[in-house]
């Protein structure tokens, strides 16, 4: 390879380090990628098995705040490429996508597969080259270090794009590996956690083994609407999701971390003790609670599971404790069970171009950076806008080099 060709080495085969490779690749850089999986994109394709969430239709300072204390550090990348430039982007793919009624967006197939399938063939045309099962493990001298099937190998390069995903789902190959390594190089990082996870409740032993797996549906959290499922450790689901970093952080903070669920979100308290008062006759407490309200079956269990008897006899009561059932979580689910991942390199240890401070060439996006953020399209974009901004900084910062003499 002649000298005045320009390499880049970028080390995950997600949405942010193929972002970057798209960057890189079209401005006329030669670009290998290495991934320690069979094939790239893998967690990608996951994300879309249920309907590909690519993003969220929604105003911009909304969808900001989304990214809660790391807001301010994902901004400049969302108004560089945020959900309308990444809807044009996969529409230039060939895909088109649509808003659904709660304003998340899809590919009009639903399916993640056709969409990696389009970008990966368009990559390989402009040059690029997927290596597969090739996990880094590090550096030897000034090259990167890579395990193969074939034994250890060196590659050099003259920059690096790191985006290795956090540690969940690592049978998909964001395993949490890379942070020991660059540990060891002195770069800041922030402990990697579940985000988008469930938690640990003490059920009693009959409320676990009998509804386990069911799912408690039209309930509120803080006024939130939406659905959970009873596990036979916890709580999970999209209502608890969103609010895991708050619980998370209140359970390092306290021990514990009280969730009260509204089980009657569209009656208030009032109107839920005018139906209990009426005349109860022979029926037992949960057929008239049935019959009154509407609540049976797994609500119902959950409302026997904190509450005596004396409630249920007490209309008053009851009717307060459907309103507010306090269900005590007492610690996160494992990292390796959640859907995303909190923590990873702070942006205190990069420059204001994604590039390590204590490494320079080396230039991080994705899921590996410190920030989280809920479902519904955001984590995906943000990988996406990290990638991009990580290939174009990588691009600025070899012209510079060039236009400094160090070629």
């Amino acid at each position: 390879m002649s000298e005045s060709v320009r390499r880049v080495v970028i080390i995950g085969g997600g949405p942010a380090g193929l972002m970057a490779a798209e960057v890189l690749s079209q401005a006329g850089i030669v670009v290998d990628i290495y991934d320690a999986m069979p094939s790239p994109g893998r967690k990608f394709l996951l994300a879309g098995i249920g309907g590909m969430n690519i993003t969220h239709a929604e105003n911009f300072d909304t969808f900001v705040s989304r990214y809660g204390e790391q807001s301010a550090n994902i901004k400049p990348l969302l108004q560089q490429f945020g959900a309308e430039q990444l809807r044009e982007w996969i529409r230039n793919l060939g895909v088109e996508s649509f808003v659904g009624t709660s304003g998340r967006v899809f590919p009009r197939e639903m399916k993640a597969a056709p969409l990696l399938r389009k970008w990966l063939h368009r990559l390989r045309e402009t040059g690029v080259k997927i290596h597969t099962r090739h996990r880094w493990i590090g550096w030897q001298d000034e090259h990167l270090l890579f395990a193969t099937e074939s034994g250890e190998k060196t590659v050099k390069a003259d920059a690096v794009v790191l985006a290795l995903g956090g540690a969940s789902w690592p049978v998909l190959g964001s395993d949490g590996a890379w942070f020991r390594l660059l540990q060891e190089r002195q770069v800041g990082l922030a402990p990697l956690q579940a985000s988008n996870c469930g938690f640990d409740v003490e059920w009693s032993r009959f409320f676990a083994e009998k509804f386990a797996g069911l799912p408690l549906k039209n309930i509120a959290v803080n006024g939130k609407v939406g659905e959970c499922i009873v596990t036979e450790n916890g709580v999970e689901g999209g209502l608890i999701y969103a609010l895991s970093a708050s619980l998370r952080n209140a359970i390092a903070q306290q021990g514990s971390a009280v969730l009260l669920l509204d089980l009657a979100p569209d009656q208030s308290a009032s109107d839920l003790l005018k139906v209990l008062e009426k005349p109860r006759g022979k029926r037992s407490a949960s057929e008239h609670l049935r019959r009154c309200t509407g609540i049976d079956g797994v609500k119902s269990a959950l409302l026997r599971e904190h509450f005596s008897t004396d409630v249920f006899n007490n209309m008053e009561q009851l009717a307060a404790a459907i309103k507010a059932v306090p269900v005590t979580l007492i610690a996160a689910r494992p990292v390796e069970e959640a859907i995303s991942t909190a923590g990873g390199v702070q942006f205190e240890s990069l420059d204001k171009n994604l590039m390590l401070r204590e490494l320079p060439g080396i230039f991080c996006a994705g899921e590996m950076l410190d920030w989280e953020a809920p479902t519904g399209g955001y984590l995906l974009t943000a990988c996406f806008s990290s990638g991009r901004a990580a290939g174009q900084c990588v691009l600025d910062w070899l012209s510079q080099k060039t236009v400094n003499g160090k070629t």
